[in-house]
């Protein structure tokens, strides 16, 4: 662990043991001042929260400079150690009196946790702080020999230094030939390399057009083809449509006629037939007599269903034939 994890856990102790004893501290205020107004005269109720903070400041004194010796590495004695028993005592005896008065073990037990809290956290965060102490000034008694053992060290490479420089002047000429002839063989073999390289684009660029040359001419093969397969669905498309149209027609001319050529009825057909044979009666100019000869309805009924029909556009009667 290094300085930077150390201190971090002090700090963590420090945060810690501040809300801890805050929190005790307001607790605390919270319980014993309700105990002291019920035991103080009405006239003197004001004074009633003085005596907890009395004793928490005692407790934020031995904290603080608990934490102070303990990172100084000294030791305040039996006094310290006695005022820290002795406002832990106190605050546990306030905040469980009015419990054990009325009895409420179970108030004794909840109102003790947080001063027992305080009484433990305040021994424990000085032997941690002390703990802390001890390893920061042994992580420091590291670090100063660690720092003269790198100073050793740079000596000794200096040294070093020092013997390599002077065995490297005494080959500096075989190597300077060294290197020569070295750069020389790397020169040459550098150029055929570079020749090789060079042929080898040449034939891959050669490659790649004739490939570049072959994905064009499939493409447009294929785009002739898909031309001409939707030319030839456009076709058929045009001529199943005509085809259907023409069908169409032939059948609504049958139906039509067969509506029409029909001989007079004496009896009232179905509306919905008699319908029919009206709206054709209407498209093909038929009198209203025929017409209604044909259905067996009445002139009247026939008559307004002629204006229905006529009504407001002339294409009305095919559609109704059609629907039908």
């Amino acid at each position: 662990m290094n300085g930077v994890q150390i201190r971090s856990a002090e700090r963590a102790l420090s945060v810690g043991t501040w809300l801890i004893v805050c929190g005790a501290m307001l607790y605390s205020i919270l319980t014993v001042t309700p105990l002291m107004s019920a035991h103080t005269p009405a006239k003197w109720g004001w004074t009633a929260p003085i005596l907890p903070l009395v004793v928490d400041a005692a407790v934020v004194i031995v904290v603080r400079l608990d934490s102070v010796l303990a990172r100084l590495g000294g030791h305040g004695g039996r006094w310290p150690i006695a005022l820290r028993w002795m406002t832990g005592t106190m605050t546990l005896a306030l905040n469980t009196a009015d419990s054990a008065l009325k009895n409420d073990l179970v108030g004794v037990a909840v109102h003790s946790v947080a001063p027992l809290l305080l009484i433990v956290t305040a021994e424990t965060g000085l032997a941690y702080r002390r703990a802390i102490t001890a390893a920061i000034t042994a992580l420091e008694a590291r670090q100063r020999a660690e720092r003269e053992a790198a100073q050793q060290a740079a000596r000794e490479r200096a040294e070093a230094a020092r013997r390599e420089a002077r065995e490297e002047r005494e080959h500096a000429a075989t190597l300077a030939r060294e290197q020569r002839e070295h750069e020389a063989r790397l020169a040459a073999e550098a150029a055929e390399r570079e020749e090789r390289r060079r042929r080898e684009e040449r034939e891959e660029q050669a490659a790649r057009e004739a490939a570049e040359r072959m994905e064009r001419e499939r493409r447009e093969r294929e785009r002739e083809q898909r031309e001409r397969e939707r030319e030839h669905a456009e076709r058929e498309a045009a001529e199943r449509v005509a085809r259907e149209a023409r069908e169409r027609a032939e059948t609504a001319r049958r139906e039509h006629a067969a509506l029409l050529d029909g001989p007079p009825v004496n009896t009232k057909l179905p509306e919905d037939h008699a319908r029919r044979i009206v709206a054709a009666a209407v498209s093909d100019g038929v009198s209203v007599r025929r017409a209604a000869d044909l259905c067996g309805w009445s002139v009247g009924w026939v008559s307004a269903r002629y204006a229905e029909y006529r009504d407001p556009g002339e294409g009305s009667a095919e559609l109704a034939i059609g629907n039908r």
